[in-house]
This record gives C-alpha cells, structure tokens and sequence, in this order.
C-alpha cells in the first residue's frame, strides 16, 4: 500500500517497532493496562459547535526539515489546554519527526485534554503501546494500511476504549474510511508519498464523507483564515503542528483557531 517517501518512513518505523517488541512483551503492555486511566472522548468537543483544534507538538518534518525546538513537550502541550484544544497530537516517530513515546507520556502526566499518538500505526502492537502510554485516539492512515490490516487495527482501537483518526488523502481512500464505519475522519491535504501539499484535498474530499462522520481538515491550515475556509467546506475539527510549534504564543494561537463557525 505504501511508496514513496511513506514506503521509507514505514521501513523504519517497523526497525524501531522490533527494537522496542525485543524490550516490551505484547503481553507486558497489554497487563500495564490495568494501571492506564479510562480513555478520554474528544468526541463531545469536536461535536460541539464551533471548530475545534488538535494541536499537535512536533519537532520536525521531512517536508521542512527542523520546525522548533522542544525541550520539554509538557510545556508547550499545557499552553495548548490553555488555548482550549479539543485534543493534542504528540508525534511519536523518531527518525523523521523527532519524537518519542517518552514525549507521549510526558503531555499525558501534563494535562487531561485527550492525547492522539500521531505515527505510522502498521502492527497492533503500536496501538497497545499507544493506550499503555496512555493515548486515547491513534493515527490510522489508509495509505499505510490495506483493508484487513486497517480493520483490525481499527477494532482493537474501539476494543480498548479508544478512538481512530482515520486518514484518507484520495477519493478511493475516502470510500474506504466510509466502509470502514469511521467515526472521526481526517483529510490530510499533504500527500506523504510525495510530500507536496494541494489546499483543495480538502474541498474535493468532503462530500464523500457522511454528515454524520466528524470531518478533520490535515495540513495546510496556518490561522483562522484557514479554519474558517475548511469549516465552511465541512471540517469540525482542524489538526495544525508547523504554525503552532512556529507561533511564539501557541496558547493565543490555538485559542484563535477554537470557535469557527461559518
């Protein structure tokens, strides 16, 4: 399913992914689950009125190489609760991105907003990682995934409580996040096979996802012009890293993207 750039990055995702299964047992993180807190539902804000932001910490990019320095995670993911985000995303791929799981685990010790783990989730064991480290949503990206891998992932995810961002960038991705029943659907306008970034993915891709569906606008949005661009095409929920990690008042930022409506 993968090429490309995303075929390189999941290469290396799945080294790592071994290196850490060699130190944590499948069954050692299903039993340190018991001592997780109940996954928390973003649901409710996304499907409040207004937009909502998850905003994400993230240190660096392939596309634009280093974004900003994060000394410590913790610190920046409590001005996004300040800000009112509905949700934080907290990159946990090392290679590219510059995260870790640790970085995971210090949002969550920092703040009771509902964390997304945001990586290139190929194995269950990723998502057994995510909820030990006490994610509630994990990234499911189509493009990563074929049908029966992304089915079962997608249901060990609602087994453990927690909820899937669901990531189409094309219109035969888009049909199959809508077979799949996915409840929380992201139009990712960046293309991570070729990392170039078309601001009408969005627009194009939206009609094709149910009313009913919460749909997430990814990449592309720097301020409220854009959020009330992709609200006005249908987003409930707008996922923003590079301009928040950028903005030297992320608090102000992400409260200047909450709240959008047509």
């Amino acid at each position: 399913m993968s090429e490309g750039v995303l075929g390189e990055i999941i290469a290396g995702v799945r080294i790592d992914l071994e290196e850490r299964r060699a130190g944590v047992s499948e069954a050692d993180l299903r039993a340190a689950l018991a001592d997780v807190d109940p996954p928390r539902d973003p649901m409710p804000h996304f499907r409040a009125a207004g937009s909502s932001v998850i905003a994400e910490v993230k240190r660096r990019s392939p596309s634009k190489g280093a974004l900003a320095d994060i000394p410590d995670p913790a610190v920046l993911a409590r001005a996004y609760a300040r800000g009112g985000a509905g949700a934080i995303s907290v990159l946990t791929e090392q290679r590219r991105f510059g995260g870790s799981l640790a970085d995971l685990r210090a949002v969550r010790a920092a703040v009771d907003v509902p964390l997304l783990r945001k990586d290139f989730t190929v194995e269950p064991y990723q998502v057994l990682e995510a909820r030990a480290a006490g994610a509630d949503l994990v990234l499911l990206m189509c493009s990563a995934l074929d049908d029966d891998s992304l089915r079962a992932l997608y249901e060990l995810t609602r087994e453990l409580g927690m909820r899937a961002l669901v990531e189409v960038h094309d219109e035969t991705e888009t049909e199959r996040a809508v077979a799949l029943g996915a409840e929380l659907v992201g139009v990712n306008a960046r293309n991570l096979k070729t990392l170039t970034v078309d601001g009408d993915t969005f627009a194009r891709l939206a009609p094709g996802i149910p009313d009913d569906r919460v749909k997430v606008a990814e990449s592309g949005i720097f301020g409220a012009a854009d959020v009330a661009r992709v609200v006005a095409e249908g987003a409930r929920v707008v996922l923003v890293g590079e301009a928040l990690v950028k903005d030297g008042d992320p608090e102000s930022a992400v409260r200047s993207m909450t709240g959008v409506t047509q």
